[in-house]
């Protein structure tokens, strides 16, 4: 796959898109000042070929597209337009994709309508690149998600952002993002051609086949765990059916037939039941018997209460007649002897010159006093005798309560005994219960332990197999080999550039654990981030990159045959120059060099690697001006060239 054109659309439709396009199997230079677009080209080929984040910047001049193309042409003729909406947002899923013959153009601006996304355009794509439909899966236990391996792997050999390419301790492209480092290592052995979808299968079954050891693993520790239990449980359910006599006689240490044996013969004994009775009719008869008896009581108690008063008061009333009728007795006055004149005094017997009744009144009343004493006498043995046939009545009503009570408690007693029984009852039946339970658990075939250790064995046996089988790939070695072949490459343009540490006996190459490039010396490895300074940087991912797609376009390997550079004389220039071409004093002859080697790898290749370079660079070479496909510096006129048209920002 290489690149033809790149077409960029006005977001109104009405302007003429912007075309940028490209010489296939050639060195193609985009040289230009500074702000004027160039390292936006690669952010937008990295964005039509379906990623879906876009590094595209949002500034106004972004902003009028509405639309970008890419036209690319793949090895056996056909082309396909791949096309992306300049997303509303941080990312977007939306796409147009197009096939057909050598024919196929850019389409117009109006023919662009989203009839695809992201997923189906990388589908695509990698099934004309050659990719083979298959997963990749991580090894078991690794915390990472398995992937279809596509275009978005492939891609990551293919671009070098100015700050890629000038990097330190990184050599690929977004190596640095969350993810993408793991997933070069994951797809660099296939793309290389060291390991293919087969390696890829006998792994994932490999990690299934020891996922499956561990799970039936897990099954037996378990089993034979739950049969350890299992026993014991057995064992305290016969000591409980003992205690609550469904067995007798157990043994000290039955065995475990003889546990299941004597739990089955627990289930076939029927628990004590209590005897039912009329109780609690007997208990509410005794209760409704003693509250009529403590009401009747009571009564007593209160007619017993009334004659006490009674009696009482008849004491005190003829107590003080007594004490009235002496003292008259005592005066003499009332003897029935004496003749009661009214005209005499009774005290001195002198006659009275006026007659005095009050004498004669006062015999009348005590001689009536005399009569209700007598009466008062004669009713006290009479109250007496009622108050004992009162007094005899209330004493059988209070030996009726108290045995009233004995029976209520004697009644007490039975039902707590009933209680017992019930309870034993039921301890029994929920025993039962249990040992039903357990025997219910236990239920399975007696080969239960056998059928999961010939299964454990079985897995184990696919595991072994399978180990040999991907022993024999040795994919991380076919990998190192490969790698090697690319350092036969590298080493010798590194010296060509006269690069740090790229002398011999020194080699340089790819570490495929560090993903960086490494210098291999007799005293030991030198990492690229010690060889120091940016043109040392820069040139090694120059050599490894050219000698890596080189490798894959001469093994024919699935990954896009084009390699776009951004600023790759950086380290020779100002930080931010304008332009470059007018700068006396760099180092025009390495720089010249370094161009050099890029297009003659691309002649070695000999049309099947397309290398893309946009740089501030310009120089005067004939070579160099006939590859350069685009010079965005201003027209004698005035008029800036960069990749937005100056009509367009009115």
């Amino acid at each position: 796959m290489q690149l033809l054109a790149l077409a960029l659309y006005h977001q109104d439709g009405t302007k003429t898109p912007r075309v940028l396009r490209f010489r296939p199997g050639r060195l193609n230079i985009l040289t230009g000042e500074s702000e004027t677009g160039k390292t936006g080209v690669l952010d937008v080929v990295d964005y039509c070929l379906g990623r879906g984040k876009p590094g595209l910047p949002d500034n106004p001049i972004d902003r009028t597209v509405g639309w970008y193309a890419l036209l690319a042409q793949f090895r056996d003729g056909r082309r396909m337009v791949l096309a992306r909406p300049r997303p509303a947002g941080s990312s977007t899923n939306e796409a147009f994709v197009r096939s057909g013959d050598q024919t196929l153009t850019l389409p117009r601006a109006d023919e662009l309508k989203v009839n695809s996304n992201a997923a189906a355009l990388r589908s695509e794509v990698s099934a004309h690149l050659g990719i083979e439909d298959f997963r990749f899966q991580p090894p078991a236990g690794a915390a990472r998600y398995s992937f279809d391996v596509s275009v978005a792997q492939a891609a990551l050999f293919c671009f070098q952002n100015q700050d890629e390419i000038a990097a330190k301790k990184t050599l690929f492209h977004r190596q640095t993002e969350d993810g993408i480092a793991q997933a070069i290592k994951d797809t660099l052995p296939y793309f290389l051609g060291a390991a293919g979808p087969e390696q890829a299968l006998r792994q994932y079954r490999l990690g299934e086949a020891r996922r499956e050891v561990r799970t039936t693993q897990r099954k037996l520790d378990a089993s034979l765990r739950q049969r350890e239990v299992l026993d014991t449980n057995g064992i305290t359910l016969l000591r409980l059916a003992q205690n609550e006599g469904l067995l007798s006689d157990v043994p000290a240490a039955p065995d475990a037939d003889a546990v299941q044996a004597l739990l089955q013969k627990a289930l076939t004994v029927a628990p004590l039941a209590p005897v039912t009775s009329d109780i609690g009719d007997r208990r509410q008869e005794l209760n409704e018997e003693r509250r009529t008896l403590r009401e009747q009581l009571q009564e007593y108690d209160a007619a017993l209460a009334t004659v006490d008063r009674w009696q009482r008061r008849s004491f005190d009333f003829t107590g003080e007649l007594h004490l009235q009728v002496d003292r008259l007795k005592t005066l003499n006055l009332l003897g029935p002897e004496r003749d009661h004149n009214t005209d005499v005094c009774p005290m001195c017997t002198q006659p009275l010159e006026h007659p005095d009744p009050s004498a004669l009144d006062i015999a009348r009343l005590t001689s009536r006093l005399s009569e209700e004493l007598e009466e008062a006498v004669g009713v006290q043995p009479v109250r007496q005798e009622h108050r004992q046939a009162l007094q005899a009545q209330r004493d059988d009503l209070a030996e009726r309560l108290r045995l009233n009570g004995v029976f209520l408690k004697e009644l007490m007693a039975s039902d707590q005994n009933m209680v017992r029984l019930q309870e034993q009852h039921l301890r029994a039946a929920h025993l039962q219960g249990r040992i039903a339970q357990s025997l219910a658990h236990d239920g399975r075939p007696s080969n239960d332990h056998s059928q999961l250790r010939n299964m454990l064995a079985s897995a184990q046996e696919v595991v072994t197999a399978l180990e040999e089988q991907t022993a024999n790939d040795d994919v991380p070695a076919e990998t190192e080999r490969r790698l090697a072949d690319i350092a036969a490459d590298m080493t010798p343009w590194a010296r060509r550039l006269k690069l740090g540490q790229s002398s011999a006996p020194n080699e340089a190459g790819i570490s495929f654990s560090q993903l960086s490039v490494v210098i291999r010396r007799p005293q030991g490895r030198l990492p690229q981030e010690r060889v120091g300074s940016a043109k040392n940087y820069i040139g090694y991912h120059l050599v490894a990159h050219l000698a890596l797609h080189t490798y894959l376009r001469r093994h024919h390997r699935p990954v896009p045959s084009f390699l776009m550079l951004d600023q790759p004389t950086q380290a020779f220039f100002p930080s931010k120059p304008r332009d470059a071409s007018t700068i006396p004093d760099a180092d025009w002859s390495t720089v010249t060099e370094y161009f050099r080697l890029l297009h003659d790898v691309a002649e070695l290749n000999q049309g099947d690697l397309q290398i893309i370079v946009c740089d501030h660079a310009n120089l005067p070479d004939d070579w160099f001006q006939e590859a350069v496909i685009g010079n965005w510096r201003p027209d004698e006129d005035g008029t800036r060239n960069a990749l937005i048209p100056p009509d367009w920002l009115d």
